[in-house]
């Protein structure tokens, strides 16, 4: 028999097993896996990139003026606050009420609009959700990540207002205090992603988070000081109350602001006289160890978006 007329036919021989079954983003332990997902996210890094594009090319879609609407809003903001509370109700007193104001409303609405986009991201993206694999906190990072370019364009605003009070008045900002408003979008940052990543993994379950989390804002808003001064809530409050609004993380990121943008106000009884860097380190630990809390609770839920939407 020659060695050709025994090989047996590959029709004849035994199929092979299937590979067993293995299922995509599978349920982890809650206390592991923060590590291996943020290696997984800047695998992804490129595509972060892509959604981040898609996301303003989706809100500035057939919209002639584009990135203009993104300041268009704090600057009506601005005009109405300057009109309404500088004038009309005699908050105006504050030096350069207008850099005062505006230190406030450019991180209030990076810090609003990351939380309102990340809110509804999983739900808006519900088709990608459903058919295609890729770390589902990519959505929520992408809605601050266009956030972080809107609030670019409003940065550029205030420098400006900065050029023309400091030619104005003399006072320039102190470049030594640099650091301090760096610290403090640090801080926006990591802790606005995080409460982010929460709200949109507990929307996909209950779409009235989207609803609730406006009417949260607004509240908040208004117990942030933006446009009045630290020292009248002081006065008015008992000190253990006043040390319960201080806690706001969003008080110490304006006062980071205002620390560097706003050189009118030092020395002045406008001035939040506290130490704002202690304050803002204290904030970075804790805002970080709550992105890894929210992390994990985000991936225990997301096993069941596909399902949910």
């Amino acid at each position: 028999m020659t060695l050709a007329s025994s090989r047996v036919p590959e029709s004849a021989a035994p199929a092979q097993p299937d590979a067993p079954l293995q299922r995509i983003n599978a349920p982890r332990s809650f206390f592991r896996g923060f590590g291996g997902t943020a290696r997984e996210i800047w695998q992804y890094r490129e595509l972060l990139g892509n959604l981040i594009r898609k996301e303003l090319k989706v809100k500035y879609k057939d919209s002639v003026l584009g990135f203009v609407w993104s300041l268009l809003m704090p600057l009506v903001q601005l005009a109405v606050y300057w009109l309404v509370i500088g004038n009309f109700l005699g908050a105006g007193a504050i030096p350069t009420y207008g850099v005062y104001i505006f230190c406030g409303l450019a991180t209030w609405t990076l810090f609003s609009e990351i939380l309102s986009s990340s809110t509804i991201s999983i739900v808006f993206n519900s088709g990608l959700v459903k058919k295609v694999y890729f770390p589902r906190e990519l959505f929520p990072l992408a809605a601050t990540g266009a956030a972080l370019v809107n609030f670019g364009f409003q940065l550029v605003i205030l420098l400006i207002a900065d050029v023309i009070a400091g030619a104005t008045t003399g006072k320039w900002p102190d470049l030594a205090l640099l650091p301090m408003p760096v610290l403090g979008l640090l801080v926006l940052i990591v802790f606005s992603s995080a409460v982010g990543l929460l709200l949109a993994a507990a929307n996909v379950y209950l779409r009235d988070v989207q609803h609730l989390i406006t009417v949260v804002l607004m509240v908040w808003f208004w117990v942030t000081p933006i446009i009045y001064n630290v020292s009248r809530v002081s006065r008015a409050l008992p000190h253990w109350a006043y040390q319960l609004y201080l806690a706001n993380p969003m008080a110490s990121v304006v006062f980071s602001f205002q620390k560097f943008f706003w050189p009118q106000g030092k020395g002045t009884a406008y001035e939040f006289a506290g130490n704002v860097y202690g304050r803002l380190g204290v904030l970075l630990v804790v805002s970080l160890a709550f992105l890894w809390f929210a992390q994990r609770v985000f991936a225990k839920a997301q096993g069941n978006f596909a399902q949910e939407l």
